[in-house]
């Protein structure tokens, strides 16, 4: 079921290859020499709202190297930033509507890291109309991240 929910995040507008899918990650090779590990947060978004959900970006190019994205299901206020909390360590990430950034490859490269050690993430930031607040599950993170970055490694 998790996987079917993962692939629906899938954009069918570009040619894409599944590498990898369980406990609720997916890795996607698609086109452009782009690969992704996805996942959705734990609470599912209900009928025609916006699926909160997460990204780590890798290119052929080198470009991006675990670049991560998070889409929220509503906006972060304007000037905000939203912190993401991975096991006892906390990252500071950029924001522009309902997304939000890490802030560069060191960055990128300790959240992996701390992915690595821990069981789930947690990104918070102050939202339009309220705080918002996302959980993320981290079983399969480390093996779709891999699969991600071996696929689209320079």
């Amino acid at each position: 079921m998790a996987a079917v929910a993962l692939l629906a995040l899938a954009s069918t507008a570009s040619a894409q290859r599944l590498l990898h899918a369980g406990a609720g990650w997916a890795a996607f090779e698609r086109s452009a020499g782009l690969c992704e590990a996805v996942a959705r947060s734990e609470l599912q978004a209900l009928p025609g709202r916006v699926q909160a959900r997460t990204a780590f970006a890798f290119t052929r190019d080198g470009r991006r190297r675990g670049e991560l994205h998070i889409i929220f299901a509503r906006p972060v206020r304007a000037g905000a930033a939203a912190v993401l909390t991975v096991g006892s360590s906390s990252f500071l990430l950029a924001t522009s509507g309902n997304n939000a950034w890490s802030r560069g490859p060191a960055q990128e490269q300790a959240i992996i890291a701390a992915i690595r050690a821990a069981g789930e993430m947690r990104v918070r930031a102050p939202g339009v109309g309220g705080s918002i607040s996302d959980r993320y599950l981290l079983g399969g993170a480390p093996t779709a991240i891999d699969a991600a970055a071996l696929a689209c490694a320079p």
